[in-house]
């Protein structure tokens, strides 16, 4: 008898929950599904979304501020300062203008919000004991600090020449294909190291920083211990051993440190004036923060369903969570 996610029990957990299961990738479906697979692909690249926001960013930024290679060759403070600033400014930007929005303005309410709580004040689990004080501080203080210094270094040797690269004069397509490719390398690299974050060691001295955020908010995309940073942006090293361009880096930098600014926003749909606008929040990661031992990765590349650890949001799927939980902290 097919189960009837539309009843069950999970949905009185959530003020809103999708009213379907989470889907993954229908690009790894057999038999092939190419009606599917081009729904999909139209869904990211073609509307305001967690992936072309980042897009849009990224070309401004290299049209208009990326200092010239050239310039790059030999570290300086005006330049590094530079990429510093393309980092914070964005940040904080997005993620400040949806926090207020949502959670101070709250020009949409509770339309299309996961949780039923409001973030967390007076809390001394947090740093300053607030929650939107915490993140601001990891996502500035620590995030934005790691990221800066891995990206000067890799466009220093970009700019020394030191390793391959392509240009979109002489390899259009190659460079369209990087670029369709990095939220894919993006989502392979970060199952891999958020698997490794949750061993118990150093999801207890490092991993739980992150974690504090149960019920998450804009602020709490990149909201990570330094330890996790230095993890979490060696992502950007592929363009080291893959011939990259200067855009490449740059949008990969904006959707791996602005995308998760959406994927923990808190609601599925950012609306205005009654119309929905963009989609922002992703459910598949909030279930992973209200119960921990699952979805570990992206809904890109379906790794938790090939693992075993795939929350499709609804009542089974808690249970399975729960018991892999227990079987995990009972060995």
């Amino acid at each position: 008898m097919p189960h009837d996610f539309a009843t069950d029990a999970e949905a009185e957990r959530w003020h809103y929950r999708p009213p379907e299961p989470v889907r993954l990738n229908p690009l790894f479906d057999w038999p092939p599904r190419p009606a599917a697979i081009l729904h999909w692909y139209r869904g990211a690249w073609l509307m305001l979304t967690a992936l072309t926001i980042p897009l849009l960013i990224a070309l401004v930024i290299w049209a208009f501020v990326l200092p010239p290679l050239e310039q790059m060759q030999s570290f300086h403070i005006s330049w590094i300062a530079t990429v510093w600033l393309m980092n914070v400014i964005p940040q904080t930007l997005i993620a400040g203008g949806l926090h207020w929005w949502l959670y101070m303005r709250k020009g949409q309410g509770m339309r299309k919000k996961f949780d039923k709580r409001d973030l967390t004040r007076k809390n001394g689990t947090f740093t300053f004991n607030n929650q939107v004080l915490d993140n601001i501080w990891w996502t500035l203080g620590s995030a934005m600090t790691v990221a800066s210094l891995y990206q000067c270094v890799i466009y220093w040797v970009m700019a020394n020449g030191w390793v391959p690269m392509l240009s979109f004069a002489q390899s259009p397509l190659a460079c369209l294909l990087w670029m369709a490719l990095i939220p894919m390398w993006s989502g392979l690299h970060f199952y891999w190291v958020h698997r490794l974050e949750h061993h118990p060691k150093l999801y207890k001295h490092v991993h739980a920083v992150h974690h504090r955020n149960v019920n998450v908010g804009p602020w709490s995309g990149i909201s990570n211990h330094w330890y996790e940073n230095f993890f979490y942006f060696t992502t950007y090293f592929i363009h080291l051993i893959i011939p990259s361009a200067p855009l490449h880096l740059l949008f990969h930098s904006y959707f791996q440190q602005i995308s998760p600014v959406f994927s923990h926003c808190g609601f599925e749909r950012l609306i205005a004036k009654d119309t929905e606008v963009a989609k922002s929040g992703d459910f598949f990661h909030q279930l992973h923060h209200r119960y921990f031992e699952c979805n570990y990765g992206t809904s890109e590349i379906p790794f938790d369903k090939w693992f075993g650890t795939f929350h499709d949001g609804s009542a089974e799927g808690t249970n399975r969570t729960r018991a892999h939980k227990k079987q995990m902290y009972t060995r």
